[in-house]
């Protein structure tokens, strides 16, 4: 779609060539969303793919994944044989539904700073303990954890002119159990539910829940809890205020389903001890 109302676009090429942030603008990576509907007020765009950022970087302290990374490169990457949740990253990117032009376009942080419920890359950073690195408007940076990232539908914790510069998935993350699980109202339809399950050698285990819910929620045990347990803390994390709702699915449906797949991830990952 034509941005008519754009009146520039900056391709800076380092970060001191970054532009102060002004009402108007707008980061550009991907843009499959940016260009998917009117942008009433835009009139500048930034646009990011010439900073020349690494798409992904490997090494003894996990996976980097820079925010320009698009959704195929990261699809295609090829994770060390001891990270035994490495399946995950394939299994979250297939859940982003859309043609190869989206695969090839759509960047892994516009995922997370479009904040949408569905976003599978917002699951992916939050199930694996991803840490947001920030580039402040003054200059500097912080650290984030992913989540904390997303506060909500299309919210972020982004102040004005912020720029998400890469996302860290560490190391004793990639080496826990995982079990992955997404319904939807359609074969081809957005998720209504995605849930993921990690469980570490210790035995601790953590669930992950989104697109059932307005931001992810994430709920974590020393121990694998028993499906009563497992249950109540779904039940007391997420308030009937915390279903989303939208055409993907009724907060009531989406209730209904959570614990149902949160009910699976656990026998996946418990085996006999989950019964």
């Amino acid at each position: 779609m034509d941005l008519n109302t754009v009146g520039a676009v900056l391709r800076p090429r380092a970060r001191a060539e970054l532009p102060r942030w002004q009402p108007g603008d707008a980061w550009l990576a991907g843009g499959t969303w940016l260009f998917s509907e009117p942008q009433a007020g835009l009139a500048r765009l930034v646009d990011l793919s010439d900073l020349g950022w690494t798409p992904h970087v490997v090494d003894a302290d996990g996976l980097s994944i820079a925010a320009t990374c698009t959704i195929a490169a990261l699809n295609r990457l090829e994770l060390p044989p001891a990270w035994i949740a490495a399946p995950l990253v394939p299994e979250c990117c297939r859940a982003l539904l859309g043609s190869f032009k989206i695969w090839t376009m759509a960047t892994v942080g516009g995922n997370l700073c479009m904040a949408l419920p569905a976003g599978p890359m917002i699951a992916l950073a939050v199930a694996l303990d991803g840490s947001c690195l920030i580039w402040t408007a003054e200059g500097g940076e912080r650290r984030l954890p992913a989540a904390d990232f997303v506060r909500g539908p299309q919210e972020t914790a982004l102040a004005p002119g912020e720029i998400l510069r890469r996302i860290d998935l560490p190391t004793e993350a990639l080496r826990r159990r995982t079990a992955f699980r997404r319904i939807s109202l359609s074969p081809q339809g957005r998720s209504g539910a995605l849930l993921i399950g990690t469980r570490d050698p210790s035995g601790a285990f953590a669930l992950t829940v989104t697109a059932a819910t307005r931001r992810p929620v994430r709920l974590a045990f020393p121990a694998l809890p028993d499906a009563a347990a497992l249950r109540g803390a779904l039940a007391a994390a997420i308030p009937p205020a915390l279903w989303y709702d939208d055409l993907h699915g009724a907060p009531d449906w989406r209730a209904h389903v959570t614990p149902l797949l949160a009910g699976e991830i656990l026998s996946e990952l418990g085996g006999e001890a989950a019964r």
